[in-house]
């Protein structure tokens, strides 16, 4: 197994791949010789200041059965030609090509995503998908895996897709032995899309003037029912001047627009909260936990215990709370998010 660096290169990428496939684990084989190259051999800047002795040039591609190229900076660079062309020779003598997070950009610059899924980093897969339309980018997965050629979401979902590549090579029970030493999951449940932050705007923009006041009163009051009618009196439009306001100037209906809001709320206060899942629901306007669940794995791909266990901050020492695992949240709760409980209706306007 061969890794092809670039500069600067994040060396978190390539870790991911060294971790699983080329580090010598206590009572487990080894199974791969991997070695890493570049263009030009010699010390490679990294993104952490260091610099990563790089001893073998392309040539080391010719014998490689995978190739992987574990993320590209910055992210959508053309990437040389060299290098292009050395990843289409190994793919057409039979090599297994593997991108990690943003080397998802240089598999599709060779050609080698085209017609297929792919996958990179959330925070990039609308840049890909721009960049490359014959490649079909799906945002809600951890990994894609073709066979010949497989793709990761970003960073840490490196780790998931080489893990799943070891258990496709040498089987279930030794990946898990890996992953036990590793001190991580074997397989993790759900999409990238539970990790992703998502603006109340589109690409994190201001929200538009005419609507602005709409959108921070409705943030305050998820709790309440919202229908079209109620948002659009607020407004003091209609509800189908609303919705047409709504579509022009943030490409989503009130309905979608609300929805999404009240799932980002929920997730918060899983984050930050012991609350139950059924006072989470009220809270937010989703009336129920039935409701709830039922939207929250639709969106996130997970429930809402398991994306607790993951990412709620009320951990117990140790890091256990309700026998599960917690995560790291980052800020208070904001204002908007403490909201009082209330009626609330099941859906958002339509």
């Amino acid at each position: 197994m061969v890794a092809v660096l670039n500069e600067p290169h994040s060396p978190f990428e390539l870790a991911c791949a060294v971790e699983v496939f080329g580090t010598a684990r206590e009572g487990l084989p080894r199974r791969y010789a991997f070695e890493v190259c570049a263009e030009r051999p010699g010390p490679l800047r990294t993104t952490a200041g260091h610099a990563v002795l790089v001893e073998r040039d392309l040539d080391a591609l010719r014998g490689a059965d995978t190739v992987l190229v574990p993320g590209w900076l910055p992210a959508g660079a053309t990437a040389p030609e060299a290098v292009l062309d050395g990843l289409r020779a190994a793919h057409a003598r039979g090599a297994r090509v593997v991108s990690i997070c943003t080397g998802a950009f240089v598999l599709a610059q060779a050609g080698l995503l085209d017609g297929r899924r792919a996958t990179t980093h959330w925070r990039r897969t609308a840049q890909l998908a721009a960049a490359y339309p014959r490649v079909r980018v799906d945002a809600d997965v951890l990994y894609v895996d073709h066979g010949d050629v497989a793709t990761s979401a970003g960073s840490g979902a490196g780790i998931d897709l080489c893990l799943h590549l070891l258990r496709a090579d040498h089987g279930s029970a030794h990946a898990a032995a890996v992953a036990r030493s590793m001190v991580l999951p074997p397989h993790r449940e759900g999409s990238q899309l539970q990790y992703a932050v998502r603006p109340a705007y589109p690409e994190g923009r201001a929200a538009p003037a005419s609507l602005a006041p709409l959108l921070e009163w409705a943030l305050d009051n998820l709790h309440a029912p919202l229908s079209l009618e109620r948002l659009g009196a607020r407004a003091g439009v209609s509800g189908r001047t609303l919705a047409r306001r709504f579509e022009e100037q943030l490409g989503t209906s009130p309905g979608q627009w609300l929805l999404r809001q009240r799932l980002d709320a929920a997730r918060a206060l899983l984050e930050r909260t012991d609350l139950p899942v059924e006072a989470v629901a009220v809270r937010v306007g989703l009336s129920s936990a039935v409701n709830l669940r039922r939207r929250f794995r639709a969106a996130f791909g997970v429930t809402p215990g398991a994306y607790r266990r993951t990412f709620g901050e009320r951990a117990e020492p140790g890091g256990e709370r309700d026998g599960g695992w917690c995560g790291v949240g980052t800020e208070a709760l904001p204002d908007r998010e403490r909201l009082p409980l209330g009626s609330a209706e099941t859906r958002g306007p339509e």
